[in-house]
């Protein structure tokens, strides 16, 4: 069975035939394409280790944010003349293993696959046969959150930790900003689904369960309050809360490069979150009793964003690399 021949994988349903060559709305056909991997030093304690968190980027995404930070991978230009959107290049199983290796032998704790929900049939059978070669770190599913239960399905077994992104339970902010009316119920009903399948399990890292994150949007503090009152009712002592201050304007292309930057005319927050917004929030920490998890420091300035054209993306603080996709 090939599940892109008529490709309902995410809540978008496109029905798209994939195989054939054709692309839905991530853009991708049935190639998994990565833009980059690398023992990553800039995720949450647990999820980094001692040892660093070894992210492999997937090109292409069936989301559509207007300030997305990946913006070069998830949907940048047509580029490289192989009409494809965005920076990346198709892999094999053999070399997604491979790449799984390489990050556990140079002391990755975990294989953290980030936005990989449309291309989740073949990103399985990559990690089927590196488990097969050797590989026996924790796998991280670290998606938007807009996951279907088919690709829910089709993760489960092979997925030890969810980390999943609760963008917004407003169907009008997620209309507006990341182009799906429909993503506070596809998100929320995948996000209980990930808790059902892992329980979790944390001690010096994680290796078992679910971590939401969630980031706060400037001069939007009531989505970041409904976002936490559900968390509170819905999650709390059974999946962490991660609460990441690092919004940064940044426009994701231009309207005639994507269609994924949300509906036309929307104008993102053109600033960070300030001093006062960051003491707000953290007092709805208090007011919903929520103390499982980590709360990011108040972020400022744009030095840490990614450029995924350079061979090391990010900051060598933050990055080794391991695999580009030049």
């Amino acid at each position: 069975m090939s599940f892109y021949k008529h490709c309902l994988l995410c809540p978008r349903r496109c029905g798209v035939d994939r195989e054939a060559g054709f692309r839905g709305y991530c853009g991708e056909t049935a190639a998994l394409r990565l833009a980059f991997a690398g023992i990553h030093q800039g995720e949450e304690p647990p999820i980094t280790g001692k040892g660093g968190s070894g992210t492999l980027f997937v090109s292409g995404c069936n989301l559509g944010c207007a300030f997305c930070q990946n913006y070069q991978i998830s949907h940048g230009n047509i580029s490289q003349g192989n009409n494809l959107r965005g920076i990346g290049r198709p892999v094999s199983n053999d070399e997604f293993s491979e790449i799984c290796l390489s990050l556990q032998n140079k002391g990755a704790e975990n294989i953290n696959i980030v936005t990989g929900s449309h291309a989740a049939p073949a990103i399985t059978l990559g990690i089927k046969q590196a488990r097969k070669q050797g590989l026996s770190i924790p796998v991280l599913w670290n998606s938007s959150g807009y996951d279907g239960m088919e690709t829910l399905e089709i993760l489960n077994g092979f997925v030890d930790v969810y980390l999943p992104d609760l963008k917004t339970l407003d169907s009008v902010f997620a209309a507006r900003f990341f182009n799906a009316p429909d993503y506070p119920e596809a998100a929320s009903a995948a996000i209980l689904k990930m808790i059902e399948y892992k329980e979790l399990r944390l001690e010096e890292t994680m290796f078992s369960g679910v971590m939401i994150r969630h980031l706060v949007i400037p001069g939007h503090l009531e989505n970041t309050r409904e976002v936490l009152r559900w968390f509170a009712e819905n999650c709390k002592g059974r999946a962490l809360l991660s609460l990441m201050t690092q919004y940064t304007p940044v426009k994701a292309g231009s309207r005639k490069e994507s269609r994924c930057i949300g509906v036309e005319g929307t104008d993102i927050p053109a600033r960070y979150v300030s001093k006062e917004e960051y003491e707000i929030v953290l007092s709805m920490l208090d007011e919903f009793g929520i103390d499982d998890g980590f709360c990011q420091e108040l972020v400022t300035g744009s030095d840490w964003l990614p450029d995924f054209t350079r061979p090391n993306p990010f900051s060598s603080e933050l990055s080794v690399p391991v695999w580009h996709w030049r």
